[in-house]
């Protein structure tokens, strides 16, 4: 099956902030100005100077480093390509966090039951796609096969070397992502961040990781789970009771 992507063409954005305010809608979200990586904001816009305007959101690298370090399975590469995230099985041991190489997912540290919180490529759409993408008047985010995606990326940058920077962001980044970006200037101009790795980050991870006793690794997750149950109980209970004293008051 075809992986679903995302091409975002950096030159035909004009930072009109449909996709985000599409994004919010989507997510059922508040409508708010979005500046950077939040519990509630997936994507947001960078302006870059000279009317160039550079989306932020979650790459869906192709071997996903968070999904390769949660230790429950609460993120997965879909077959259909989105990165997702299922809360009933989050830990919260937030090693997603620390394992992006792009500083996507974010948390929600003042919750009773916090979940880590990322785009996830509208997969709840289905065949609708993204509605980032549905949403721009310009054309600037499309969607579809990633490989049609790639093949078109690399057409209009050969195409117009005056108006598009050689390279195709998303390429080998990460080994590889499901959002691609092309635009007038080199990524890091460009506010994207500088992920040189270009095999997949996983197999660093796990080539650090087995060198490690299986008892370290295990008995780690099994007290990390043992305390994530204990706080997650006492953080409800702190919140049924604040309920209950304004309910009474």
């Amino acid at each position: 099956m075809a992986h679903r992507g995302i091409l975002v063409d950096v030159t035909k954005c004009i930072g009109c902030g449909s996709c985000v305010e599409a994004c919010q809608k989507s997510n059922e979200q508040p409508a708010h100005e979005a500046k950077g990586f939040n519990e509630q904001t997936y994507t947001f816009l960078m302006d870059r100077g000279n009317d160039t305007y550079v989306r932020r959101l979650c790459m869906h690298c192709e071997n996903p480093s968070c999904a390769s370090v949660c230790p429950v399975g609460a993120l997965r590469k879909t077959a259909a390509g989105p990165v997702t995230y299922d809360p009933d099985k989050c830990m919260g041991c937030r090693y997603c966090m620390m394992a992006c190489p792009f500083g996507v997912p974010t948390y929600e540290w003042h919750s009773a039951a916090p979940r880590v919180r990322k785009c996830q490529m509208c997969a709840h759409r289905g065949a609708a796609g993204p509605a980032c993408a549905e949403a721009c008047p310009t054309g600037a985010t499309i969607t579809g096969e990633r490989d049609e995606l790639l093949a078109e990326a690399r057409r209009r940058v050969a195409s117009d070397p005056k108006a598009y920077f050689q390279r195709v962001y998303g390429v080998t980044e990460a080994g590889g992502t499901g959002v691609l970006f092309i635009g007038p200037r080199e990524p890091a101009a460009l506010g994207l961040p500088p992920v040189k790795t270009v095999g997949p980050l996983p197999d660093l991870t796990w080539n650090a990781l087995k060198h490690i006793p299986d008892v370290v690794l295990f008995g780690g997750v099994f007290l990390g789970g043992l305390f994530w149950l204990t706080k997650r109980k006492e953080d409800v209970a702190r919140a049924e009771h604040a309920d209950k004293g304004e309910h009474h008051g």
